[in-house]
């Protein structure tokens, strides 16, 4: 795996990115544990993990943009909350 870095982000952006990490990780482990059996809190669980992810993607799609970051087929992009660096990310 090779790990470059090619570029930052500011604090502000970095912590957009992080709370919307956080969330989506969270829902994905209560997905986990909950059943299909309570239906409301199930669609609402899926109905989020949606908006949730769609609001993840288009953070890296707008920052892409901004930044007009490198990137690579079949390479991904992820950042160091420490650090607020973007690395392009290659199998």
């Amino acid at each position: 795996m090779v790990k470059k870095v090619i570029g930052q982000v500011t604090v502000e952006e970095k912590n957009e990115i992080q709370t919307l990490f956080e969330r989506r990780n969270g829902l994905n482990e209560l997905a986990k544990i909950l059943t299909a059996d309570n239906n409301e809190l199930y669609e609402k669980l899926v109905k989020d993990l949606g908006e949730t992810g769609t609001k993840f993607q288009a953070w890296w799609d707008r920052m892409s943009d901004k930044y007009q970051w490198e990137s690579a087929e079949g390479g991904n992009w992820e950042i160091n909350f420490e650090t607020c660096e973007i690395y392009l990310v290659q199998q």
